[in-house]
């Protein structure tokens, strides 16, 4: 059994050097843009009330999140899985401004499962947070953060994705869909099945013009998806019509302040649906099938908090955008430390101290041990020479 305790649990990870190094410039470097942008960073509890995680966006993480009891209140808690329902009861009940809010995050999460291609249950969660704001304005500077967010992982290609929960939405109104008939066309439509779709409206019953457009919008998907919308959606209600110039309105953004991003358009993509109210969006790196960020409109999330804002946002995972970037470690390469001798003498501490004053590393030997400099790193040892404590390579003794 002793031989086995240095294993880990499935998606559990420890971060060595220098990786952790990466990680760490990383997140300074992120959170250091975002607060150039205005963003104010907030940090979460690890743990919370139940109710209070799977409020709002949380409803969808009711499987991924941990459950234990608290021995002091007896109420349930949860281990965090998304930082999102949080944020939001911050901005409704703690910081309670009137004007809009721009919060960000960065912290580990834990989650009940993977996403299914090996992916960590533990992910380093960052995001950023607009409250207070319905326009798209808001919308497209969280896409603008996502793309200087992912050059700043050194990731080089990558493209959008963008969709609006409130199309599909209304052409289930506009049906007559109840709640059940809406969740079964909801999911034949995520896995693109038009002969299921099909096959379910005329189960339910729908016509006309709302059944034609319902099973036309599996296909409005592509980068010309939003100029054929506008005819195979033109009898759609005023509903699906706002939902479509607020996707023009965004697109006119994105070709203005990111003209070099590609864009993919997807009617049909519904991510979030359950919480999301507008537009919904993700970035994809080439030859990887999962978003690397993911983000969207989720207006009134702070109504049980006792404070309905308007909100959009987007999170990602530090470590998944690590695994895409690239130059990475050179960018954040620490310098070789140099090994100090044990001992007291006053140069040799006044020669410590400038070194680290000027950026360096310096490793200090402890007495009793044999200390190999290589082993600990080093490149470089103070040495006395002529009275003198000077820098000296390790390769020239």
């Amino acid at each position: 059994m002793n031989e086995e305790r240095w294993l880990l649990p499935a998606g559990i990870e420890e971060v060595l050097p220098p990786q952790a190094q990466v990680i760490e410039g990383l997140r300074r470097e992120l959170l250091d843009l975002y607060a150039g942008w205005g963003y104010d960073l907030v940090i979460p509890p690890f743990i919370d009330y139940l109710d209070s995680l799977l409020t709002g966006t949380g409803q969808d993480l009711d499987l991924q999140t941990f459950k234990l009891t608290d021995q002091v209140s007896g109420r349930l808690l949860g281990v965090r899985s998304d930082m999102t329902p949080q944020v939001a009861r911050m901005d409704a009940h703690h910081l309670r401004r009137d004007v809009p809010q721009r919060l960000c995050y960065l912290g580990t999460v834990l989650r009940t499962r993977d996403d299914g291609f090996g992916g960590t249950r533990s992910p380093l969660q960052l995001g950023a947070e607009i409250y207070g704001h319905g326009g798209v304005e808001s919308d497209i500077e969280i896409l603008r953060l996502i793309m200087l967010t992912l050059r700043a992982a050194g990731i080089e290609e990558s493209y959008l994705d963008l969709g609006h929960v409130g199309i599909f939405r209304g052409l289930a109104r506009q049906a007559g869909l109840d709640a059940a008939q809406e969740h079964a066309l909801f999911d034949a439509l995520q896995r693109k099945a038009v002969p299921e779709v099909e096959q379910l409206i005329g189960g339910f019953g729908v016509h006309g013009a709302a059944a034609d457009m319902l099973v036309a919008l599996a296909e409005l998907n592509g980068a010309d998806a939003l100029v054929r919308a506008e005819q195979v959606l033109s009898r759609a209600d005023e509903p699906v019509q706002a939902a479509l110039d607020d996707l023009r309105r965004i697109a006119e953004g994105l070709q203005r302040w990111l003209p070099e991003v590609g864009v993919h358009y997807d009617l049909a993509e519904l991510r979030g649906y359950r919480y999301k109210t507008g537009a919904v969006f993700a970035a994809f790196v080439p030859g990887w099938g999962l978003e690397v960020a993911r983000g969207g409109r989720y207006d009134d999330i702070g109504r049980v908090f006792g404070r309905a804002r308007p909100a959009v946002g987007f999170s990602a995972d530090l470590k998944e955008l690590l695994r895409h970037g690239r130059g990475l470690e050179q960018r954040y390469r620490v310098d070789a430390p140099v090994l100090a001798p044990a001992d007291p003498d006053p140069a040799l501490r006044a020669e410590i101290e400038r070194l680290r004053a000027a950026g360096r590393r310096v490793v200090e030997a402890l007495p009793g041990v044999e200390q190999d400099p290589r082993q600990l790193g080093c490149s470089q040892t103070l040495a006395r020479r002529e009275g003198r404590w000077e820098l000296q390579a390790i390769d020239a003794e």
